[in-house]
């Protein structure tokens, strides 16, 4: 594949306890089984990111321990801090300031951060994958984008072609 490769997948379902913090929500039993299915989707599918780029949030961090464990081989992980409650903005300077050697990159955040970033991306590609993405964006929900560049850096609106959007609920 020429180009490079962005990987959006959002956190699974969490769980709401009585006194702990939003950032530290755990995965429910529901996302525990989401984030299996989408990590055996990504390993079946042969969509290995060579940089995860995830959510310091508890919910971002279980979803891809599950995910990870069903890859072939553990990609780099950088936990960043900023994707939690980012906007689509900030998520972008964060992708834009990855290096060119990791030419599949997966982001592991948040709504509606990663739902705004994934519309603003696609200027073209799966139509229909287009308008499900723009009505709803559920948890582990995964964007497949593909771009006609050289270096992150160079990504920008309008640029990505949605290659595919899966849910876990189409995975069944």
């Amino acid at each position: 594949m020429g180009g490079l490769r962005l990987l959006l997948l959002r956190h699974a379902k969490s769980a709401w306890p009585e006194g702990v913090a939003d950032e530290e929500r755990p995965l429910n039993g529901r996302g525990r089984a989401a984030a299996q299915l989408m990590g055996d989707y990504l390993a079946e599918m042969k969509l290995i990111p060579d940089l995860a780029l995830v959510s310091t949030a508890r919910r971002a961090q279980e979803t891809w321990a599950l995910v990870g464990e069903r890859l072939p081989a553990q990609p780099e992980t950088r936990n960043i801090a900023e994707l939690y409650a980012a906007s689509s903005g900030q998520m972008l300077d964060v992708l834009q300031a990855v290096e060119s050697a990791s030419r599949t990159v997966l982001i592991l955040a948040h709504n509606p951060g990663m739902q705004d970033l994934a519309l603003e991306l696609c200027g073209g590609g799966d139509a229909a994958s287009r308008e499900s993405m723009a009505a709803k964006y559920p948890t582990a929900g995964l964007a497949v984008i593909d771009f006609p560049a050289a270096q992150w850096r160079d990504v920008g609106r309008g640029m990505g072609r949605l290659e595919r959007f899966v849910t876990p609920r189409a995975l069944g």
